[in-house]
């Protein structure tokens, strides 16, 4: 993890400008569309963590007035792929493998995810899982929700040119 990922590097360049992290926020969401459904917006990214918020927004909720499940398991595919992103080696590739959860209170307020590795991330000549654990907390840091999401990291196809 010793050299920087390009994701990193523009959230580097953006994070000097005002508004930068919410417009580095759009430009995850504009890669990945889907995404922008919950409205993130990241709080930090450095290799081995990523922090993004959500807003309790009316279309976000369930039929009890709380950040509905598939939000918060979205705020968790989020954060844990944009850390995976912004860490592995250069020659290094990643996909989400699966996810397990737990729910733990009712979500209301903005919602704050935290992943961080469970191992290290390292380069290797056959691919591997890598656990990501994603904490979800309320504006008073109470957990509302924790996830494990599993990436599958695999080398890079070599170019033949």
């Amino acid at each position: 993890m010793s050299t920087t990922t390009p994701l990193l590097a523009l959230y580097r360049r953006f994070e000097r400008l005002p508004l930068g992290r919410w417009l580095f926020s759009r430009a995850v969401c504009f890669k990945a569309p889907y995404f922008g459904t919950i409205h993130p917006t990241f709080v930090a990214l450095e290799p081995g963590r990523c922090e993004a918020r959500i807003p309790h927004r009316r279309g976000m909720q369930n039929h009890i007035g709380s950040v509905h499940a598939i939000a918060l398991c979205n705020l968790a595919e989020l954060c844990a792929g944009v850390m995976t992103d912004a860490s592995i080696p250069a020659d290094m590739r990643w996909i989400p493998k699966g996810m397990t959860v737990q729910y733990l209170k009712k979500a209301m307020g903005p919602q704050t995810g935290i992943a961080q590795p469970r191992i290290p991330i390292v380069s290797a000549s056959a691919g591997y899982e890598l656990p990501v654990q994603v904490e979800v907390h309320d504006a008073s840091g109470e957990p509302t929700f924790r996830a494990e999401v599993v990436m599958w990291l695999s080398p890079k196809p070599s170019r033949k040119g």
